[in-house]
């Protein structure tokens, strides 16, 4: 990435190109050099990998989360490769393609968020913990006995689905074929993948729509006390008139978008901690003899590895951010990851260390009017993990025999797999 000073170039990711393809995947395998570069530069650095401005610093990417205003999310979601009109055409036949909490501003967006806000209250949040700390013990000891385990496939990719559609009150048999249809949509949206794989990934987008599509109407039905009750709500007002079919699109984005953000990135975040724990033994051990250390644990690795890296937003006006002059429709990253390994916010930021006291001044769950609203729950599964481990398996280490590669993305950043052995 080298810096541009000039209008912002109009070039886009282009799923032939595969020599850009090739830098998107070096970018996203491992971003922190390409953001400490992009610091120590002048104003900001135009990256052609991702068609934004680059914004790395921890001052910088507050001051946009700040000003919606000026810095709007209508791009949050913004495909990094385009389907094909192929694949278009499939995902025409299912339901969604709606703005969603992450992607509005102003009004539209408090309204969205007001029910998800109310969904993940403490009182609720603290209602499904039993039921998490049940199944993340369950999951333990599926494997406990083997002596090795693929973390990301037996635990950190089951865990978050489960206890996010318990919480929404979806069906414990619907979870799997929803959970792998987020996979699949972020696939679909972030990776280069031929015409027929985007077809077929388009094809498990809509079965997952539908799916969704047929629990809202059930429920629109036979309301209860629960999350999806108060969205449906939110959007066609209290009563079970049957939903029109521009509301149905409308739930089934929201209730997409809420179950991705709901897992995907928990999956992450359990994937990154566990890898930067056990790359640090030390760290690991401290972590066992003395479990009070847990939440600070939790802040650290959140922190120094962030599961979601950044979200695009784009300029409703003219400005000058960095130095740098930003004309109207000008579309910028904010590299939640970058600014956390700040060294004016975190001394030493490239260290992983869980005795850091400042690590909960991080930006892993943004800040403002689009903070995460689901930090509480990723950070209590992430606490029920480390308790549970750190009880039962002190002896946990990585294998000797694999290579870490990191998954091609920014929006979800984990390892592929994780072999652990005790």
């Amino acid at each position: 990435m080298s810096p541009v000073r000039t209008s912002r170039p109009g070039r886009k990711v282009h799923p032939v190109d595969r020599e850009l393809h090739a830098r998107l995947d070096e970018l996203q395998r491992d971003p922190y050099p390409h953001y400490a570069r992009a610091r120590a530069a002048e104003g900001l650095t135009y990256v052609p990998e991702l068609d934004s401005w680059l914004v790395v610093r921890d001052a910088d990417v507050r001051e946009v989360l700040r000003r919606p205003e000026d810095f709007s999310s209508a791009n949050a979601l913004r495909p990094d490769v385009m389907p094909a009109p192929a694949a278009l055409a499939v995902l025409a036949g299912g339901f969604g393609g709606r703005p969603v909490v992450v992607t509005a501003d102003g009004d539209p967006h408090q309204a969205l968020r007001a029910p998800i806000v109310r969904g993940l209250s403490p009182a609720r949040v603290g209602a499904v913990l039993p039921y998490a700390a049940e199944r993340a013990a369950a999951l333990l000891d599926g494997f406990e006995k083997d002596g090795r385990v693929e973390l990301m496939a037996a635990y950190a990719g089951k865990l978050p689905g489960d206890v996010i559609g318990r919480l929404v009150g979806f069906d414990p048999a619907d979870v799997p074929a929803l959970v792998h249809g987020g996979h699949r949509l972020e696939e679909l949206l972030f990776r280069p993948l031929t015409e027929a794989e985007q077809i077929a990934a388009a094809e498990d987008v809509v079965a997952m729509s539908h799916r969704v599509d047929a629990f809202v109407r059930a429920r629109r039905a036979a309301p209860r006390e629960d999350l999806v009750t108060d969205l449906i709500t939110s959007v066609a007002g209290p009563g079970d008139d049957e939903l029109t079919l521009d509301q149905r699109h409308e739930l089934v984005a929201h209730l997409q978008n809420l179950l991705i953000a709901g897992h995907l990135t928990t999956t992450a975040l359990i994937g990154t901690t566990l890898l930067h724990l056990l790359r640090h033994p030390r760290q690991w051990e401290l972590l066992c003899a003395h479990p009070d250390r847990i939440p600070a644990a939790i802040e650290e690795a959140a922190r120094y590895d962030t599961a979601l890296q950044g979200f695009r937003r784009v300029t409703t006006r003219a400005v000058t951010l960095a130095g740098t002059e930003l004309p109207a429709g000008t579309p910028v990253f904010l590299a939640f990851g970058g600014a956390n390994r700040d060294g004016s916010r975190h001394p030493d930021p490239d260290d992983f260390d869980i005795t850091r006291t400042a690590a909960a001044r991080h930006l892993s769950f943004g800040l403002g009017v689009h903070a995460c609203p689901g930090s509480t729950l990723a950070r209590e599964q992430l606490r029920i993990t480390l308790e549970l481990l750190t009880r039962r398996m002190p002896g946990l280490r990585l294998a000797d025999d694999q290579r870490i590669v990191m998954r091609t993305t920014l929006i979800h950043r984990s390892p592929e797999t994780l072999e652990l052995v005790w």
